[in-house]
């Protein structure tokens, strides 16, 4: 099945659903996946040159002495979104912006996350519904 392109069917359909676990950014000083990585079980990673990025639950991060900086809660684009399609990010990070709402945004191959402050999160929802009327 392939993801939706048309901008217009995007945010018409996107329907955010939110997750009220607490996600935090940790990182790592490791250059792969290894065993310590996956009993953190992450729900995303990303590897820069100072480390690996890590995005886990926040009870796991205190379970393991991690540190971090801000607490999120994901909110999911429940639309199958094409990773070829343009403007849906910059949409919804102008709505996002205008109610100074952080967004970090993880792009899945069905799906956009975006992780916003958890004390936002439910702002961050109906701003969103709001964008889709």
């Amino acid at each position: 099945m392939s993801g939706i392109v048309d901008i217009k069917v995007l945010l018409k359909d996107m329907k955010p659903v939110l997750d009220n676990t607490d996600y935090v950014f940790c990182t790592k000083k490791c250059f792969e996946i290894n065993e310590e990585i996956m009993k953190l079980n992450p729900i995303g990673t990303f590897l820069e040159s100072e480390g690996m990025t890590l995005i886990i639950s926040k009870v796991k991060a205190d379970e393991h002495k991690l540190s971090y900086e801000s607490i999120f809660n994901k909110i999911t684009l429940e639309i199958h979104s094409s990773l070829d399609a343009v403007g849906l990010t910059a949409a919804f990070s102008k709505t996002l912006t205008s109610y100074g709402i952080s967004a970090n945004v993880v792009a899945g191959f069905y799906h956009d996350h975006i992780f916003v402050p958890k004390d936002k999160a439910q702002l961050a929802v109906e701003a969103l519904e709001e964008l889709s009327k």
